[in-house]
């Protein structure tokens, strides 16, 4: 069988010089960033200051577009931020309560990336905000009848992730999207792990909200999150995490308080990160020019391959089986995985390893299936010929 995406490896420098199957963690560069940063570097080497009325002051929205176009959104829905903590902070800073509020409450699983659960637990710290966490039975999946038994009436934001960071188990966003709004609460989906290998739409799903940054499946690196408002919301809300950008005329240098601009300008805040975007466009295009359906297909044989492997292997795959409930990682437990990732990356096989999961293994569109047999491969002999010193095996976790 001819797989035409691999076409696409000679893209990514990385590949040429090592076994990358991290793109869960970090997608690989692709070769065109290196002309993106140029092109940044010369428009401020030679326009200056005009580069802001150039392109750069719009890019937080058309870039925005570009990531639109990747999980299903319209233009004018997205913007762009640093990173989803950011993203989840404007979130929170549109509502208003107290502690005598009854609509309060946000629903999550305690599963959730820690960067979220941070950001939503230091907001509650004033007694406006609640948190109610739920329990997850096995450490890796996130139950959904329990979850939404806890969405009621008193719960005012449930922030989801799609695709757990930790185990790849997709969650049901629609189910808990219709529990959610049947109560009156709204949706944040954190698509991170999703966006570029699970094909989706934020309008289909019906979410109040999205966030999700580039570092992973979409090969944009870091410093590029973005946000998307679905459009019934936008005028509705005034974020008080803010700044220029956000207000109607920034230029006219009005005194406080921000008189906000229309639409999903109105969730920007300071000056954009312009390296971070430029770099950026060139993952967003890959993944468009490719499309997410095909790079799902492959994703789904290639993580099937990879159970058929590891299990061939004597080695215990704690991801979902069910391709329907599995993202692009798979997680594979064995004993003193820290330690044996950190020999895999020295041998240039680039995985990693999450506590309660084991070590992470990703394949991505420009992965061939040799790849998957090499890292499984070193994987047995590591352990066999325990190429691991006992300093290393006691070590912490990569």
């Amino acid at each position: 069988m001819t797989d035409e995406l691999l076409e696409w490896r000679r893209e990514f420098p990385v590949l040429e010089k090592t076994t990358y199957l991290i793109s869960h963690s970090l997608g690989a560069m692709p070769r065109r960033t290196f002309e993106r940063l140029e092109e940044y570097a010369d428009a401020w080497a030679t326009r200056g200051v005009r580069a802001w009325a150039e392109g750069w002051w719009d890019m937080p929205l058309t870039v925005g577009d570009e990531v639109a176009r990747i999980i299903g959104a319209g233009a004018g829905t997205v913007a762009m931020h640093q990173n989803v903590s950011v993203c989840q902070s404007v979130i929170l800073s549109c509502f208003d309560t107290t502690p005598e509020t009854k609509r309060n409450k946000i629903v999550y699983s305690e599963l959730e990336f820690p960067s979220v659960m941070y950001a939503y637990e230091a907001h509650a710290r004033d007694g406006r905000f609640r948190v109610e966490k739920v329990k997850s039975d096995d450490g890796i999946t996130a139950p959904l009848e329990p979850l939404l038994a806890a969405i009621d009436e008193e719960t005012l934001l449930v922030p989801v992730s799609h695709v757990l960071f930790k185990s790849a188990f997709l969650q049901d966003a629609r189910a808990i999207t219709e529990r959610a709004h049947e109560v009156g609460a709204l949706v944040v989906l954190d698509t991170y792990q999703s966006a570029g290998t699970v094909p989706f739409s934020v309008k289909d799903l019906d979410v109040d909200f999205a966030t999700g940054g580039s570092v992973k499946w979409l090969c944009g690196g870091p410093g590029a999150g973005y946000l998307y408002v679905a459009p019934r919301l936008q005028q509705k809300l005034e974020p008080k995490v803010t700044g220029w950008m956000a207000h109607a005329a920034p230029f006219a240098f009005e005194d406080a308080p921000v008189r906000y601009a229309d639409g999903i300008a109105r969730f920007l805040h300071g000056s954009p990160a312009i390296p971070a975007l430029y770099a950026a466009q060139s993952g967003y295009r890959v993944i468009n020019q490719i499309g997410v359906e095909r790079i799902r297909a492959k994703s789904v044989r290639q993580t099937q391959k990879l159970i058929e492997l590891a299990e061939e292997a004597g080695f215990r795959v704690t991801s979902p089986r069910d391709p329907a409930r599995r993202g692009g990682t798979i997680t594979v437990s064995v004993e003193h995985a820290p330690a044996v990732t950190r020999e895999l990356i020295r041998r240039e096989t680039i995985v990693d390893y999450r506590p309660g999961a084991g070590i992470r293994i990703s394949p991505h569109f420009y992965t061939t299936d040799e790849e998957l047999e090499h890292v499984v491969g070193e994987m047995r002999r590591i352990i066999d010929t325990r190429a691991y010193s006992a300093h290393e095996a006691a070590g912490a976790a990569f």
